[in-house]
């Protein structure tokens, strides 16, 4: 057990491993993307399961040899991301006899997303998303009040002109998200109730500027402070077997320096 225990580390920890599993990650996602033409599917379909099987079973060896490299084993589920790969793996191996080919092909795309845990700059910018959502209630929060808001001021005051925009709240707020994402809001929107409104546009001004300028940058910003975060802890988490080291040394010196001492006496 122990010779196959450190066998397993060797591999894991060798340089070549993860971008070996990376590289089977992104022929796996050209390949599910192949499935998608019908008429490639149905000429080399035979092809494509037998090629999925064998990736799905390179996939199953790499769990295991992290499994067995984990010191103690356990310690192998205490990272969320191999948690994240184990039932991945584990749904495709289950779902892999399953009449519900759909289902076996959304499976297969899902691997794509162990991209994200064997890319450490893909994983900081997850963790800082996680580490976002409290925040973004809060901000969300305020964008539905202020959706509120301008959606009752806009049917109130468009509704006449624009009633296919305007004429209900639930309306004004389709057309105030397709505002907020600045897709063909001045041409296909504003320029129209502005041939009837001159002094339209401060609302729509007031709209965009409050909306996505100021209230979405707030996401930006959020993440921002929280991608510095995660770089920090990940920082302090690297200095600390170094300063772990230093007070190890220190210890045993003045322990020497002591039993100098005892002798002298």
């Amino acid at each position: 057990m122990k010779q196959l225990r450190l066998f397993s580390e060797i591999i894991v920890n060798h340089r070549l491993f993860q971008p070996f599993i990376i590289a089977l990650i992104i022929v796996n996602s050209v390949i599910v993307g192949m499935e998608s033409y019908r008429g490639l599917y149905e000429a080399y379909g035979d092809w494509f399961i037998r090629i999925d099987t064998i990736i799905l079973t390179i996939f199953t060896i790499e769990i295991l040899l992290k499994l067995l490299a984990s010191r103690p084993m356990y310690h192998f589920f205490k990272d969320g991301w191999n948690v994240f790969d184990f039932l991945i793996v584990a749904a495709s191996f289950i779902f892999m006899g399953s009449p519900f080919v759909t289902v076996l092909r959304i499976l297969r795309v899902l691997r794509v997303f162990r991209t994200i845990s064997m890319i450490p700059s893909l994983r900081k910018m997850v963790n800082a998303l996680i580490l976002t959502l409290p925040s973004l209630g809060t901000i969300m929060i305020l964008l539905g009040i202020m959706f509120y808001v301008f959606s009752v001021m806009g049917t109130f005051l468009f509704r006449d002109v624009a009633p296919e925009y305007f004429g209900n709240i639930q309306l004004t707020m389709l057309t105030l998200f397709q505002i907020i994402t600045l897709e063909s809001w001045a041409s296909n929107i504003m320029r129209p109730v502005l041939a009837e409104l001159w002094w339209s546009w401060i609302y729509f001004i007031a709209f965009v500027l409050s909306g996505t300028f100021v209230v979405l940058n707030l996401f930006v910003g959020v993440i921002v402070n929280n991608f510095e975060k995660i770089e920090k802890m990940e920082n302090m988490d690297e200095e600390n077997p170094d300063e772990l080291e230093d007070e190890v040394k220190l210890l045993r010196k003045e322990i020497r320096e002591l039993k100098e001492i005892m002798r002298e006496k």
